[in-house]
């Protein structure tokens, strides 16, 4: 495990430029990083995880002027997007240039590209780009279609022999929001902590949300499976009201997670969510985890409110729960 000092995070660097993974801490969640130019480096996150080599990737940079090196073009909206949430939670899908980053980007004419605010992984990226790193390639560092990491802990617990650099907890807790502005229409593909409403106001129209069926084709995208951040138990999403009337009947072992205490019988383990959408966001993947090892067979988390706020929470819970039916 490295830490936060100078050393170590040149080693962490090093590591990236001689092809090989590493354990990258970033705001939203710990990625599974390796050069995107270094075929052979990216080809191994997809063997390591266990991920579909059609599935792309997100590139991370640490300025906005390495974007060149993998956009064919980057439309005015996206610099707009760039200029107010770079460095942070935002992923952009843009045409790419031929013949760049082909395994990373899963063989799509596009690419998803970020600059994360964590700052360990920006002092990583920046020496990693003195020694030629253009680009880091780095989806969440877990096996395919399981729960997020959120520590440093996490990835171990996934990758026990990865160089990891101990970023702490992150702080934003799950996956960037992901736009793609390759096209005229700037579609929402994936939601975050990044509202449709702050998007639009920046590019200055609506950002489209895409339906889980779109009639007009967007862009492929990492996190977009149906099925995704599973934990090992089966998690249903509930009401309020529902938990409290079927909990008494639950066949087995139970932990319920809600914002409001309910009625539960004596063996059923309740835990609290945050009331606060981006607290909720912060802790759900680490809650996720600690439920499941309580060893229960059933998680039953309360339906997050129907409000934009809770639109990345809400993607998340029901990927995770479309996963464990």
């Amino acid at each position: 495990m490295l830490g936060d000092n100078d050393e170590d995070i040149a080693l962490a660097a090093q590591t990236l430029a001689r092809g090989e993974l590493l354990g990258l801490p970033t705001e939203t969640v710990y990625g599974l990083a390796a050069d995107a130019l270094q075929p052979h480096a990216v080809a191994a996150i997809f063997d390591a995880k266990g991920r579909p080599p059609d599935h792309p990737l997100i590139v991370h940079v640490a300025s906005m002027d390495q974007v060149t090196w993998f956009a064919a073009d980057v439309p005015a909206h996206a610099q707009a997007l760039m200029k107010t949430y770079w460095p942070g939670p935002l992923t952009l899908i843009v045409k790419r240039r031929q013949g760049v980053a082909d395994v990373a980007a899963g063989g799509h004419p596009t690419i998803a590209l970020r600059c994360p605010s964590h700052p360990l992984a920006l002092k990583v990226l920046q020496l990693s780009r003195q020694q030629g790193v253009k680009g880091v390639a780095a989806p969440s560092a877990n096996l395919f279609g399981k729960v997020s990491p959120t520590t440093a802990e996490h990835v171990r617990e996934a990758f026990p022999h990865l160089t990891v650099l101990d970023g702490g907890a992150c702080q934003v807790g799950i996956e960037s929001t992901i736009v793609d502005v390759s096209q005229d229409t700037p579609w929402l593909l994936r939601p975050g902590m990044l509202s449709a409403a702050q998007l639009s106001a920046v590019v200055g129209r609506t950002v489209q949300r895409a339906p889980a069926k779109p009639s007009t084709p967007v862009s492929a995208a990492p996190g977009m499976l149906a099925s995704h951040y599973a934990p090992r138990a089966r998690l249903r999403l509930l009401s309020l009201q529902d938990i409290g009337q079927l909990a008494p009947s639950c066949a087995g072992s139970l932990a319920v997670w809600s914002r409001s205490p309910v009625s539960l019988p004596a063996q059923v383990h309740w835990h609290a969510m945050p009331a606060n959408a981006a607290e909720c966001a912060h802790a759900l993947f680490a809650q996720l985890r600690e439920l499941d090892a309580l060893g229960v067979a059933h998680i039953w988390a309360e339906a997050p409110p129907e409000d934009d706020a809770w639109d990345g929470v809400r993607d998340r819970l029901q990927r995770a729960s479309s996963a464990s039916v």
